[in-house]
């Protein structure tokens, strides 16, 4: 079974909006964060994308806002696979962000695919992509899709 993928993040000044809490763009931010982090700690550096000309691309991101977040406060994010084809060319990401330890303050839903870099179109990924996919939590409603 996997471990759960937990990263803190650092609340910068420059995140702020004029209400001292985080921008709504912070937020898609940190989900880029932690997917490209996660992507290169288990194979998915940019060598292999490069060398395997594949891409990550969104069709879709949503970001459900819960609390606010301020300066100062104790901010974790995670990511867990929600929905996924067979040969991993198709995946939604759930991200959970979480201010002090237990308040859930955003919820991040993103649908993406694998773009092949020199013809510009979908693909379906090589094998080192579902051995990185398969060190991904599965959210408690996770499903196949055709």
């Amino acid at each position: 079974m996997p471990e759960p993928y937990i990263l803190p993040l650092d609340i910068r000044w420059s995140d702020l909006d004029p209400n001292f809490h985080i921008r709504h763009s912070v937020y898609y931010d940190f989900g880029a964060f932690i997917r490209m982090s996660f992507f290169t700690q288990f194979g998915l550096d940019e060598k292999v994308l490069l060398a395997n000309h594949l891409g990550p691309i969104l069709f879709r991101e949503e970001c459900i806002f819960r609390r606010e977040i301020r300066f100062g406060d104790d901010v974790t994010i995670n990511l867990q696979l929600s929905k996924a084809s067979e040969s991993f060319s198709r995946w939604s990401i759930r991200h959970h962000i979480v201010k002090d330890k237990e308040t859930l303050a955003a919820i991040i839903n993103v649908d993406g695919a694998w773009i092949d870099t020199q013809r510009r179109k979908l693909t379906v990924p090589t094998d080192v992509v579902a051995a990185t996919f398969g060190k991904l939590v599965k959210t408690e409603d996770f499903e196949w899709v055709k």
